[in-house]
């Protein structure tokens, strides 16, 4: 008999008893997914436009942007995610649009923000790496509220942990989460941890890797906000998100047991990229501070 609870996290006491994917409005469900990741892209624009106007920018500078890099990110986040799962798509095509129940890709997003961004100023005429340092922050607002659309999905966890583990995850299966959703790895090792089928326990004990994530971007945001002051040129922030962002994504990556995999060599496409992303911009980095020095600028350059 499979258990009445939705999630719970034992050693956090935190049980939920109910917990849907969808609710209805005039008729129609809405996905909780998406409501979290309109919520987050709405917050997001607000912390940026908030950061403008602290630092003495044309707010409309933002909120311009935000419109057409919202749309452009959703677009490149969902080809991300279809290009990396072609062996699924390419069998259901119809599904490739449906975005309802999950399938957006942060690092597509990514990509897509900053296409938009440099098409966006060389139009605007506008600093680049300022809009750059100021949309980051909004982008990570973004991503920490955005993972709890995974929660309700029930995606983007880890792999099995034992009772011990303090920050263990459990789903219950029902209507929400069956066992066909269960991935190899997982039913494997919950047998060996618990000596008992997955019909048997009614559910399965996972790391939350979508809480790692919003945490870890907690602490990036932070450290950021802190921090952002002593920048030495624009867009070292962004350079700075790229590499707390990529270390942390790198490291939790590994721990899923979801992930989009390069055909041919099937590595993690997200720990590949992370790891490019952090070596790329601390080499950035340290090449613009070296460029800046006196002593390395002409004497013409420092007179004017």
């Amino acid at each position: 008999m499979l258990l009445a609870k939705a999630i719970s996290f034992p050693n956090l006491h935190i049980n939920i008893d109910t917990l849907p994917k969808s609710f209805s409005l005039f008729g129609f469900d809405v996905a909780f997914y998406g409501v979290i990741i309109a919520l987050g892209m709405i917050l997001g624009i607000a912390m940026a436009v908030y950061e403008a106007k602290k630092t003495g920018q044309d707010t409309s500078v933002y909120t311009d942007f935000a419109i057409f890099a919202i749309i452009v990110s959703v677009v490149f986040a969902r080809i991300y995610y279809v290009v990396f799962s072609w062996d699924y798509y390419s069998e259901h095509l119809g599904e490739i649009i449906n975005i309802r129940g999950g399938g957006l890709a942060i690092y597509g997003g990514v990509i897509g923000a900053v296409l938009t961004a440099i098409v966006y100023c060389k139009i605007k005429k506008y600093s680049l790496g300022l809009l750059m340092d100021t949309g980051v922050l909004g982008l990570l607002v973004g991503q920490i509220i955005g993972r709890y659309g995974n929660f309700f999905n029930r995606e983007a966890f880890g792999g099995a942990v034992s009772n011990s583990h303090p920050f263990v995850m459990r789903l219950y299966f029902g209507k929400e989460f069956a066992i066909d959703q269960v991935p190899e790895q997982v039913a494997s090792k919950m047998e060996h941890i618990s000596g008992k089928s997955l019909v048997e326990l009614g559910y399965v004990q996972v790391q939350p890797t979508f809480l790692y994530e919003s945490l870890w971007n907690l602490i990036v945001l932070i450290v950021i906000l802190v921090f952002r002051r002593k920048k030495a040129f624009n867009g070292e922030v962004f350079l700075w998100y790229l590499f707390g962002y990529g270390i942390g994504r790198f490291i939790i990556e590994g721990m899923r047991t979801d992930q989009l995999l390069i055909p041919g060599v099937e590595w993690p496409i997200s720990q590949v990229l992370s790891a490019v992303l952090v070596v790329a911009a601390v080499a950035i980095d340290i090449a613009i501070r070296l460029k800046k020095r006196p002593e390395n600028i002409p004497e013409e350059s420092q007179e004017d």
